[in-house]
Order: C-alpha cells, then structure tokens, then sequence
C-alpha cells in the first residue's frame, strides 16, 4: 500500500520500483539535485534514494574536476559541474598483495569499482579534467557522495554542454513530475513480487535439499571409507598375529638348535 507524505506524494512499496522510471537507470542529474535527494528509512534500503518520490540508486553527471585528495584507503575527488553546488567523488582503493613475488614484496594500490571490482585508472582524474562520472550514491556525515563504478574524459565544452541538455530535458520531463501508479499497476507489481517470492522460495528449497542430499552423500562415502578402515584394520592386527606367532616359534626352534 502507498504511503502519502506532507507534500501530497505518494511512495509505494519496493515491489514497485522496478516500474519506475529512474530505478535501474543512471540518472542524469545535477550535483545541486543530488543534495536534495533524501532516503526513507522505512524501506530499509541504504542504497536508493529519492527525488520527490522517484527511486534513484544510480547517478550520472559531468563537469569539471576542481579537487584530488589521497587517502591511505580511497582517492577524494570534487566534481564542479555549474549547477551551485559541487560533489565529492568516492574512489575506492583495494590493496593488491604481493608477497609471494620477491620482486615486489609491498602491496600495490589499485582503484576499483565497488559493485564489481573492475580496476580504475583514474590517473586523468586530475584537477582541471573534464569528465562524465557515473556511481553509486552514499552518503558521508549527512552529505552525499558519489562511488564511481565509471567514468570517461570529454573532449571539450561541447560535450559537456550536451550532457547538461539532456539533464535539463531529464528534470523536466521525469524527475519534475511525481511518479504515479494506478491501483491495477500496483496490484499487478504485487502479484509478480508474490510469484517472484514463490519461485525464490522453491528455489532455495531445492538448494536446502541438494545441500542436505550432498551431505547425506557424503556421510555414506564417509562411511563406507570408515568401514573399509575398519577391515584393513583388524587385517593388518591379525597379519600382525601371526607375526608373533611366528616370530616366537622361529626364537624357540633356534634356541632348541643353539643347545
């Protein structure tokens, strides 16, 4: 059931953001607007964020690089992109071990993606380079960030002018607008999260019982390991025997010859 705010908007329930316009999309947007984005910690979701009532949880934008600081674990860039407000750019560092090389004993800092892990060069990332960033949204002492899964130069002005054109006809045209469900797109999403329900609960059904089918697998070659311990076991005491046995009448027949 949607929930309706003080402003007169409606936010539906999560089921339904698949049907938005803006969820599984990189949002075009201005970093003055990414500071206006708000969570609602109803939904348990850290990671999206909304724009009126729009769920966004990836964002795009370009400008201009006006800051660079490195840190021990993440490099800190500031994105200008003249909209009123700047935006200070994630870039995660993952330290690559590499101890079992002689020949370079210390690790190696390499820039990644958080979601996938995919190496970044950000080398041109530097103070005075013109860029077109995309990321996830995260948010630091109350002010939000963007962790950069991606990112390319632009060739000049010109390209940076048309990406803030298609941001402004983006503003306009969706994110301007609330976004609104009738009652039957709502009740359709919702049949499908119960079918999508359905179908994820057999399926981790079917892996409990692999799992436990694996294991009673398992517990019968284990068994079958054991009881063939077992035999050679008692073989090898019995060989063992008659060692003895033969080994003490081999010393009293040489102790008969020796008198």
């Amino acid at each position: 059931m949607a929930t309706v705010d003080d402003n007169g908007l409606e936010f539906y329930p999560a089921y339904c953001f698949k049907a938005a316009p803006t969820h599984f999309t990189w949002v075009k947007i201005a970093a003055a607007d990414v500071h206006r984005l708000r969570r609602r910690f109803q939904y348990g979701d850290p990671s999206t964020y909304f724009y009126h009532n729009h769920p966004i949880r990836y964002i795009s934008l370009a400008g201009i690089i006006v800051a660079r600081t490195e840190t021990p674990y993440r490099t800190i860039l500031t994105l200008d992109d003249s909209s009123g407000a700047t935006l200070d750019i994630v870039v995660v560092i993952r330290q690559i071990d590499n101890s079992a090389n002689p020949s370079t004993p210390t690790p190696t800092p390499t820039h990644t993606s958080p979601t996938t892990s995919t190496p970044l060069d950000i080398s041109p990332l530097v103070p005075g380079a013109l860029a077109h960033v995309k990321g996830t949204i995260s948010t630091f002492r109350s002010t939000p960030q963007l962790q950069l899964e991606r990112f390319w130069l632009l060739r000049d002005t010109n390209a940076e002018m048309h990406f803030v054109a298609q941001r402004a006809r983006y503003l306009a045209e969706v994110l301007s607008h609330p976004w609104v469900l009738s009652e039957e797109e709502v009740v359709r999403l919702e049949e499908e999260a119960e079918v999508e329900e359905v179908r994820a609960e057999e399926g981790r059904d079917r892996a409990v019982r692999k799992a436990r089918a694996r294991g009673e697998r398992e517990d019968r070659h284990c068994g079958v390991i054991l009881r063939a311990w077992e035999r050679e076991e008692r073989e090898r005491e019995r060989e063992a025997d008659v060692c003895r046995v033969e080994g003490a009448r081999f010393m009293r027949e040489l102790n008969c010859k020796g008198e």
